[in-house]
């Protein structure tokens, strides 16, 4: 097994986005996401506040995480503390059954993988979360989504879709221009939209004080393939930024974990918006959900009949490829980063740090 850190093969790595058109078409139509299990990845199992000295449990591909706290330290177990076992059953955790665990951004990470590749340089940027932790919990939340993973992720990165399926939160379609522009390494992926005299995000009139008709918007999604985390960050003008992380931990093959942030600190406490829009999230969540819990089922095993994608389904496309081609990498027995996911992503996402 490669080391994380070893790079000595990075310069074998084939973009398999850009090496040939005819085998990205053909993985893009052999899309099996319930098939695709990533290790070596911290997952944010839970907010920080939700890990006290009383254990609680999460999973990662149905590998048991037990979360507790030793005095102000965070614990990472595969086994409650109360059973009485002394050796690890799994090559998740060292001798004692215990994972390497991180805690940043106000979330308990676990790392799920060889614990010998746990390294603090591979959890991902999130440049507007205080790495502290401490936003307070109406900020905070949880759903779950009926559904794999890897298919919210590839449904949430086509930003054309809230246009039509949360169009009485964040607006509809129509605008006068709009710009689509996908950023990709082996590690990430990036979509940003740009829309011009954009309709006002109905939430925005209702609960942020807006009066305009039209608004200039700047929308990002930024997924980590092996966290199958994003985040979103939105600029709107006139009206307020909004700041999301949305990680999408796979409890199950088949059953997805949304412990989600949204940092409204950015906006006046006199302001409904402060409060109203992180709780948005539990309406918008069921929406996707109205869409994806019934598609996820038809992605269980290949299809001869073709999928159908429009020009705005670039993001998705790519999705699909570098994950396949991250999950090929590692079946290989090569886990290493080719790319640094903790590095600032302030400048791509457009986020300016006050």
């Amino acid at each position: 097994m490669l080391d994380v850190n070893d790079t000595a093969q990075a310069d074998d790595y084939v973009d398999p986005v850009t090496s040939d058109p005819r085998t990205f078409a053909a993985k893009v139509n052999s899309w099996v996401p319930h098939d695709i299990v990533l290790k070596d990845a911290w997952f944010p199992l839970a907010h920080s506040i939700a890990v006290t000295k009383k254990p609680v449990r999460r999973a990662v591909y149905s590998q048991p995480f037990f979360l507790w706290r030793e005095g102000e330290k965070a614990v990472a177990a595969e086994f409650h503390p109360a059973e009485d076992v002394k050796t690890a059953k799994s090559e998740y955790s060292d001798a004692a059954g215990r994972y390497p665990v991180i805690e940043k951004y106000g979330y308990v990470w676990g790392w799920f993988g060889n614990p010998a590749n746990a390294s603090p340089e591979h959890i991902p940027s999130l440049p507007y979360l205080p790495e502290d932790g401490g936003l307070p919990k109406h900020m905070l939340g949880t759903v779950r989504f009926d559904c794999t993973a890897p298919l919210s992720l590839e449904n949430l990165i086509d930003l054309t879709h809230a246009d039509f399926l949360h169009a009485d939160v964040v607006g509809d379609e129509k605008m006068d221009k709009e710009t689509v522009e996908v950023f990709h390494d082996s590690e990430t992926i990036t979509m940003v939209r740009t829309c011009k005299n954009k309709s006002v995000a109905p939430i925005m009139k209702m609960f942020g004080g807006v009066k305009d008709d039209v608004q200039q918007v700047r929308q990002v999604i930024r997924i980590y393939l092996r966290s199958h985390a994003a985040i979103a960050y939105g600029r709107f003008d006139p009206g307020d930024n909004v700041q999301l992380f949305h990680p999408c931990v796979p409890e199950t093959r088949d059953r997805t974990r949304l412990d989600y942030a949204m940092n409204t600190s950015n906006v006046k406490k006199t302001n409904p918006f402060r409060y109203m829009m992180p709780k948005a999230s539990y309406k918008v969540s069921r929406q996707d959900s109205s869409m994806t819990s019934p598609q996820s089922p038809r992605y269980m095993q290949p299809e001869k009949r073709k999928d159908l994608h429009s020009p705005l389904d670039e993001a998705g496309q790519k999705y699909r490829v570098l994950m396949m081609a991250l999950a090929e990498r590692q079946a290989k027995g090569d886990f290493a980063y080719r790319d640094n996911v903790s590095a600032d992503c302030s400048e791509i996402i457009g986020y300016q740090k006050p």
